[in-house]
């Protein structure tokens, strides 16, 4: 079996894990070594040909291919080398050690003084809905649909429906639109936006295409290719109410229905996972419950901006590094990071008190709301507080936390003024 050695093994070359290389390099790890199942690095981002990167990170607008082009460019002049064409098989903590299959070597053992989890998440796709009909062709994930289109040239439809009114679902609309489809509508079954309100101006209202909250597709016609799919409104427990059932022909449905974090290697190794996001539990420094194992980006939690996951992965990066050096500190005390009212989840899910750093914690809310506090509090006594004007599910939101006033399990919550 063929054998390599590094100080960080980062497992995928999208942003996530680019951007951890680049913060290992500069942390002080002399090997970094990235491991790509493709045949380039760039991760999703090179068939996001759209602009609207970068505007929190650069201060500027790029596009996908750009974006991942800086961090690559960057990572691998730091000396970041890079194992393309390789299928990880096994994540092992015990032998601090990464096994998989690379098209010129074979089977490959990593051995890492640490390991960083970057795969990024995947598409739900119809299985996951169970929506009724037969199975024509003309059914793509949005995903799916993106690169068709912008990676091998290739038109998915003229008629379109998208269903679920996520960022990708919202982007390829648009998409659609500007290469001549006409998209009917985007159908959603939640009563409020899944995404970016954003993504909502630029991409449906400046092309004219109807959104439908709180509606759901409840069949697809056709045998051989789509013909038209069924749309009715849901009542308040998302089950459809037949008389407001309508027919929209269409050949092509997209999937917008959420994403999930590519994890199975995270599972397989044994790593404490949260039933919430369907990621590793971490603490601050992005290192999960194997201690050699750090992880961010969308295979922890699936984030709307990558300019959150690039500060995220530069931290799991940094802290893997520093592991890599015998430099992190294990003996702190260690407590909960708790969501209360409002609040769907938090990451990181643990607080480890020992350090002098604030700690930021981010989070997504059940429903949408305006004019709202955001309170940190450890038992009865408040450590922080921010006030927002609108809050909503489709966008991540956060509160630092400073670490000296942190004496307990941390709890968040959304309260909304009077």
């Amino acid at each position: 079996m063929y054998e390599i050695k590094c100080d960080v093994a980062i497992i995928g070359a999208g942003p996530a894990g680019l951007s951890a290389a680049v913060a290992a390099k500069k942390e002080g790890a002399e090997e970094v070594l990235l491991i790509e199942r493709d045949t380039s690095i760039g991760g999703i981002l090179q068939q996001c040909i759209h602009p609207g990167f970068g505007l929190t990170y650069f201060k500027e607008e790029l596009t996908g291919p750009e974006y991942a082009g800086r961090f690559g460019d960057e990572a691998l002049a730091l000396g970041t080398k890079v194992l393309l064409d390789s299928m990880v098989l096994e994540v092992v903590p015990e032998e601090n050690a990464v096994y998989c299959v690379n098209a010129a070597y074979g089977m490959t053992k990593v051995c890492a003084k640490s390991i960083v989890l970057a795969m990024g998440c995947r598409e739900r796709t119809r299985a996951a809905i169970q929506i009724p009909g037969s199975r024509p062709a003309g059914i793509y994930t949005a995903g799916a649909a993106q690169r068709l289109i912008n990676r091998q040239n290739a038109m998915v439809g003229r008629e379109v429906v998208i269903l679920g009114s996520g960022d990708i679902g919202m982007i390829m609309a648009r998409r659609m639109s500007l290469e001549g489809a006409h998209v009917k509508a985007v159908v959603e079954i939640m009563d409020f936006l899944a995404g970016l309100t954003r993504n909502k101006v630029q991409c449906l209202d400046d092309f004219g295409i109807p959104l439908k909250l709180a509606h759901t597709i409840t069949r697809i016609v056709g045998s051989q290719r789509v013909e038209g799919v069924y749309v009715a409104a849901v009542d308040e427990h998302r089950k459809p109410i037949p008389e407001t059932e309508e027919y929209i022909p269409c050949d092509t449905l997209l999937l917008s229905v959420g994403l999930i974090p590519e994890n199975e290697l995270t599972c397989k190794a044994a790593v404490k996972m949260s039933c919430i996001t369907n990621g590793p539990e971490v603490n601050q420094y992005m290192q999960t419950s194997a201690p050699c194992v750090f992880a961010c980006g969308n295979v922890v939690h699936v984030n709307d901006l990558v300019d959150n996951v690039t500060v995220e992965s530069m931290r799991a990066g940094a802290c893997a590094a520093r592991y890599a050096k015998g430099e992190l500190d294990h003996d702190s005390r260690v407590v909960n990071a708790v969501p209360g009212n409002h609040v769907r989840y938090l990451c990181p899910q643990y607080i480890c008190c020992g350090g002098n750093e604030d700690v930021k914690l981010f989070f997504r809310v059940l429903a949408p709301d305006s004019a709202v506090t955001i309170i940190a509090r450890c038992g009865d006594e408040v450590i922080a507080a921010k006030k927002v004007k609108r809050v909503s599910p489709g966008e991540m939101e956060h509160i630092l936390v400073p670490i000296q006033k942190v004496t307990g399990d941390v709890t968040v919550e959304i309260k909304k003024e009077e």
